[in-house]
């Protein structure tokens, strides 16, 4: 009882912690500072009763619920949908994906301020996506006998061994949710491991994503921009320990006449740096942000918008997907999979090991270990086109393999409901 104990009391002593760190992030991204209160346990105005509920960290879990939210909606039609983040970025995310619903952020988990937030939405369920393991928001609900579902969850070694220190926090929340629906069995294995009963093995809803309608015009504006020249996107870029994936890049990267280089942070807070980094290593560099046409002596774009990552994709031939070359567990591949381009990635792929591994082996990605061997894999798939092209073609059976993990999950969500009439709220 030692450690859930010690868990409590750090919650009332970590708010002004919080407090000031949100104000340091805030220098970089002033959206920090928008709906305080919401965090800190503030009562909403006008809370929506009893709805469909979906927790979503940030933009890449809120885009990986819209398939599942698409198949929950036509089950419980008449229930309202709230959804939450803990980022600024997922946040913006929601409410443009769904203006209807109510989306704000998610209290942080201090006992006190979850039970406000149960008790202001009475949700009739609620659903975690991904590894979202907040001990007093799960305990709450459990006692609320509201059931609350782990989806899409996925679990890392090196998140394993995180949890494994902490057993008796991990252990009894684990068991107190309504089910877990893993991505593969080696996530379906280390979450057993931790204590989870039965955790089902459904797949990753982000395979079931639509491609948005409105990306395939923009991508279309991006090209007549672009002209004739062969594109290469460096996408959703990370930073670590002082380690900068666009540095790293652009420091590596030679100028190809024909050849465009995207560069995209994956953080707002980073879209300026980028563009003085490219200047600063003496690159001709326009920015997203300016909507002027792309001149022709232009070798580095930088992509500063949000919501546009689909029409990058699209407008590329070659795409690099970040978070990989900086330990930092890679991001999302199986979007530019989805729009048919060539995806590379580095060494670092333990937040998608299953999916990268998959891809590698399905002959649809390239692994690299560095910046100048990225360098010269984009080189040589521009000089040979057919390796990019092939890759391609084999992208859409692959992808077809995968899909179907959101119906699976609303299976689950509607049979445990089923089955327990008497524990929705």
């Amino acid at each position: 009882m030692l450690l859930p104990a010690l868990y409590n009391a750090l919650w009332y002593i970590a708010p002004p912690l919080i407090r000031h760190y949100l104000r340091q992030r805030a220098r970089k991204n002033p959206a920090y500072l928008e709906h305080w209160n919401e965090r800190f346990g503030e009562p909403h105005p006008s809370p929506v009763q009893q709805p469909i509920w979906i927790h979503a960290v940030s933009v890449g879990e809120t885009r990986a619920s819209q398939p599942l939210i698409a198949k929950l909606q036509r089950r419980f039609p008449n229930a309202p949908l709230l959804l939450t983040q803990m980022t600024p970025t997922g946040r913006a995310t929601a409410t443009q994906l769904y203006p209807q619903a109510q989306c704000r952020y998610l209290p942080y988990d201090r006992r006190d301020w979850v039970a406000q937030f149960l008790r202001e939405h009475r949700p009739q369920f609620g659903v975690l996506m991904e590894t979202e393991l907040w001990i007093n928001l799960i305990s709450g609900c459990h006692n609320h006998r509201i059931p609350l579902f782990l989806a899409n969850a996925r679990l890392s070694e090196k998140s394993q061994r995180s949890y494994q220190k902490i057993p008796s926090l991990i252990r009894p929340a684990l068991r107190q949710l309504a089910a877990i629906c893993a991505q593969t069995p080696a996530d379906a294995q280390r979450l057993q491991q931790l204590g989870a009963p039965n955790p089902i093995v459904c797949g990753n809803t982000k395979y079931d994503i639509p491609i948005p309608p409105a990306s395939r015009e923009l991508a279309a504006q991006f090209r007549q921009k672009i002209g004739n020249r062969r594109v290469f996107v460096a996408a959703s870029l990370r930073e670590k320990d002082g380690q900068d994936e666009a540095e790293l890049i652009l420091n590596a990267w030679q100028p190809h006449a024909d050849t465009l280089l995207v560069i995209i942070p994956r953080h707002p807070e980073r879209f300026q740096a980028a563009y003085n980094l490219a200047q600063q290593s003496g690159f001709q560099t326009q920015k997203r942000s300016d909507n002027a046409p792309i001149r022709p002596d232009t070798q580095v774009w930088i992509g500063d918008s949000m919501g546009e990552m689909y029409a990058y994709f699209q407008a590329a031939d070659i795409v690099f997907i970040g978070g990989s070359l900086v330990d930092t567990g890679c991001q999302n591949i199986i979007e530019p999979l989805q729009c048919g381009k060539s995806v590379l990635f580095g060494s670092s792929i333990y937040n998608f090991q299953a999916t990268c591994q998959e891809a590698l082996a399905a002959g649809v990605a390239q692994q690299i270990h560095s910046a100048a061997e990225l360098v010269q894999a984009v080189t040589q798939q521009l000089a040979q086109p057919e390796i990019h092209t092939q890759q391609a073609a084999n992208a859409t059976a692959y992808l077809a393999q995968h899909q179907g993990a959101s119906q699976r999950i609303a299976d689950v969500i509607e049979q445990h409901l089923k089955a327990n009439p008497s524990k929705a709220a």
